[in-house]
């Protein structure tokens, strides 16, 4: 800056009063501090004496170079320490990287975004790697060496990107499945309101376990277990049919959650050839499959455990449960039935006074004949129910598992 002339505190109070701008000011950061650590020396600062000529000088300063009064009251002090004032004094020198992908390197990273939809980091560094390898592209060569997590770095992180076209692509939208109807069950005191849900058994060395099928009558508990060695819909569309034809008593009502395995046109018609109702849970409601969930800590993996078990296994332990684990559940174990109590201060609480078998609530229920299937009778079932005790039961069923597995072992 061009301010020669100017040599006496005076004349910087006369510039300094004026009230209209100056129109320019020092940008440059190097340029700035090395003007006022001339100006500081022309004046002579530090050996002011008079009353209100330090002031002129720094008011001066601020006009010409745009400072605030704290800024320029730093920089003044940090002059009369060091005798001098430098760009870097007062601030620590930090290391920085250099840049490995410049604007160019995420330009062509915001187009390949936009151009396939965001894939995933993997995929599009594949992409990204086949340009330059596979099509030449040399424009390509820096990007392709990126790896599948700095490009998250970058979707998530640089300005460029984020102000750029790739960045407001649309996501996908969930596609609506009009298949059950998002509804609790309410059986009102009526058997045949089925809970369903699956139980895998674990993976093993990048091997798919077997898993199990679980499904609960809302009122009587009464409870029907398989195991399949997949999830796909045509391998449970059957299990689940002959699962349902096994119980005793209609059913009016069949209740999942949201997977696939049981939203699917396959599992939806068998539900319509039994003339029932197909529900399946609502968002942020947890308890309308709450039942069946329970269960699947207390029976499945109380006897089966969380252990791997091979797919392989499934037919056999299928017929084990056909034979003995489903009438242990339901002529021989016991399950509480809770009662609401409402307090005096309107809280419900869940009261377990009743335990009886599965089969001892169907048979208490008012009027129950009327809810069996055509060509059952409680005769028919209190054969079942009286064959063996309870302690017999559990007890054969017992050995017969050990004996089962300790096959398996040895023959897979």
């Amino acid at each position: 800056m061009l301010d020669s002339h100017i040599t006496t505190i005076e004349q910087l109070a006369s510039f300094v009063q004026l009230k209209t701008e100056i129109g320019f000011c020092i940008i440059d950061k190097q340029a700035r501090y090395e003007w006022i650590d001339e100006t500081l020396r022309k004046f002579k600062y530090h050996r002011l004496k008079r009353r209100g000529e330090k002031s002129v000088v720094n008011a001066y300063i601020r006009k010409v170079t745009g400072l605030s009064k704290i800024q320029t009251k730093r920089l003044i002090r940090r002059h009369k320490r060091r005798g001098e004032l430098k760009l870097g004094y007062g601030s620590r020198q930090r290391h920085r990287f250099s840049v490995m992908y410049g604007p160019e390197d995420i330009a062509l990273l915001i187009n390949t975004d936009y151009a396939h939809g965001h894939l995933s980091g993997q995929a599009t560094r594949s992409i990204l790697k086949r340009e330059y390898e596979t099509f030449h592209h040399e424009a390509y060569q820096t990007i392709s060496r990126i790896s599948s997590s700095h490009i998250y770095n970058i979707r998530g992180g640089n300005r460029q990107y984020n102000s750029s076209k790739a960045k407001w692509v649309a996501r996908t939208k969930a596609t609506a499945v009009n298949i059950g109807m998002r509804a609790k069950p309410c059986p009102e005191g009526k058997p045949g309101y089925l809970r369903v849900d699956t139980v895998h058994s674990g993976d093993l060395n990048g091997e798919k376990g077997a898993y199990h099928i679980n499904i609960v009558d809302e009122v009587t508990q009464w409870e029907m277990l398989a195991i399949v060695p997949n999830i796909s819909e045509y391998a449970l569309a059957p299990v689940v049919e002959t699962l349902i034809s096994l119980y005793p008593f209609v059913i009016l009502e069949f209740h999942s959650d949201n997977g696939s395995e049981f939203i699917n046109h396959v599992v939806a018609e068998l539900i319509a050839k039994l003339y029932a109702r197909f529900t399946k849970s609502r968002a942020r409601h947890t308890n309308d499959n709450a039942l069946v969930e329970s269960k699947n800590g207390s029976i499945i993996r109380k006897h089966y455990g969380h252990w791997h078990i091979p797919s392989a296994w499934a037919l056999f332990i299928d017929e084990f449960n056909r034979t003995h684990m489903n009438i242990y559940l339901n002529y021989h174990r016991t399950c509480g039935f809770a009662e609401d109590e409402v307090g005096m201060n309107g809280k419900v609480k869940k009261k377990y006074n009743l335990w009886v078998t599965p089969y001892d609530r169907l048979k208490s229920l008012p009027n129950a004949a009327q809810y069996l299937k055509p060509g059952i009778t409680f005769e028919m079932l209190e054969k079942i129910a009286l064959a063996k005790s309870d302690n017999e039961f559990a007890e054969g069923m017992k050995k017969a598992k050990i004996a089962l597995f300790e096959k398996l072992r040895k023959n897979f």
